[in-house]
């Protein structure tokens, strides 16, 4: 259940019900692909900077070790030792850029593997009974993941195949669920609102998936290199029409800035591959702008990466260290920044709530949506 404790204009402070616990909102889900966070990182440093929700891949984890395996081994929980919320994404997204050759029919999409070139085929109700299989505190409904920009008739088109698949989601997740042998009989189920840059096509798939009355709903098909403005444009066409007891989660997004946006047009969940990705190449994020470790003028740098940090790479090493090992190539650089940024992003995501608990989101919004995207002086 889906509690709203505080608004601010659009912006929302609430608390989501799970069986793996409340989940306090905004939240940033940290994410782990293949049940781990890339850059060496694992559960128990999750629970260290502040992770309060894991999100992991339905394609990968079907491709390998499969859930079939983890299934065996009591779910992904036992799987890899968290007791947390975990989202797992229907792979969807995977299966339309990675898979290769992939048939898309009314029935699902058949494709090649991206590993080994096996043909697979993935619908609506594979991707729940794998969701299920994985035993995931929430589940993304299987939906097209289209190109942007697209032909207005294509999305048209794709956008309400959508709607149909999510009929058919629900109807196999309640099946699932039923089940004696299911491990997570309280499976959440989320939808997922596609429709490109359409405003009227975006509505119009906003309106019917909102009448499944499910747990949640996610925009989906945005961040995919289309400008941030457009993407600001699409939530502010949606949002009014996404049920208001729901949780709202903008799939794949985003940087600091981009969730400090989304915020405050009425967004609740999010996730992105950037904190972690972009820590292993030594870019990093701060409280005063953006810095990329590996520049020369770090070189003898003893400051802490930021100061006040309570993540465990300030709380122990330099700037010159870490360079240092960036420029030796040890593991532990990478391991370092990737646990920087994760605490990062979480402690920004408190800080957000903290401010709606407040009362004052509107002059922190305004304030660090002028730093985190600029570039660090210090």
């Amino acid at each position: 259940m889906f509690k709203i404790l505080k608004t601010e204009n659009k912006a929302r402070r609430g608390e989501f019900e799970t069986v793996h616990g409340t989940i306090q909102t905004p939240v940033f889900m940290n994410v782990g692909t293949s049940a781990a966070v890339k850059g060496g990182i694992s559960t128990m440093d999750l629970r260290e900077v502040g992770c309060q929700v894991e999100l992991s891949n339905t394609y990968h984890l079907h491709i390998r070790p499969g859930d079939d395996l983890i299934y065996r081994l009591g779910g992904l929980h036992k799987f890899f030792n968290w007791d947390r919320p975990i989202l797992t994404d229907s792979g969807g997204f995977q299966v339309f850029s990675l898979a290769k050759l992939r048939k898309i029919t009314e029935e699902g999409v058949s494709f090649s593997s991206h590993m080994d070139g096996k043909r697979i085929f993935m619908g609506p109700e594979e991707s729940m009974q794998i969701q299920s299989h994985l035993a995931s505190t929430i589940a993304m409904a299987f939906d097209e993941c289209i190109e942007n920009p697209a032909p207005y008739d294509y999305v048209k088109h794709s956008s309400e195949r959508t709607v149909r698949w999510l009929y058919r989601c629900k109807a196999e997740m309640d099946r699932l669920c039923a089940l004696p042998d299911t491990i997570n009989k309280k499976q959440m189920l989320f939808g997922i609102n596609q429709g490109g840059t359409y405003e009227d096509l975006r509505i119009a798939n906003m309106k019917a998936i909102a009448e499944l009355n499910l747990d949640g709903y996610a925009i989906g098909g945005l961040a995919v290199g289309e400008e941030a403005d457009e993407m600001y444009r699409i939530i502010e066409a949606v949002e009014p029409h996404m049920p208001y007891d729901k949780p709202r989660y903008l799939m794949g997004v985003g940087t600091p800035l981009n969730i400090l946006e989304a915020v405050h047009r009425g967004v609740d969940f999010f996730d992105c591959v950037m904190p972690s990705r972009n820590a292993r190449h030594g870019n990093l994020f701060t409280w005063h702008g953006k810095m990329n470790i590996n520049n020369e003028k770090y070189y003898d740098d003893p400051r802490p990466i930021d100061d006040g940090c309570g993540c465990p790479a300030c709380r122990h090493y330099s700037r010159a260290y870490i360079r240092h090992l960036f420029k030796a190539r040890e593991m532990l650089a990478m391991r370092l920044c990737v646990l920087h940024n994760l605490y990062f992003y979480n402690e920004l995501m408190q800080k957000i709530r903290d401010a709606l608990d407040a009362g004052c989101y509107e002059s922190f919004y305004q304030k660090y949506a002028q730093i985190l995207d600029k570039r660090s002086t210090t």
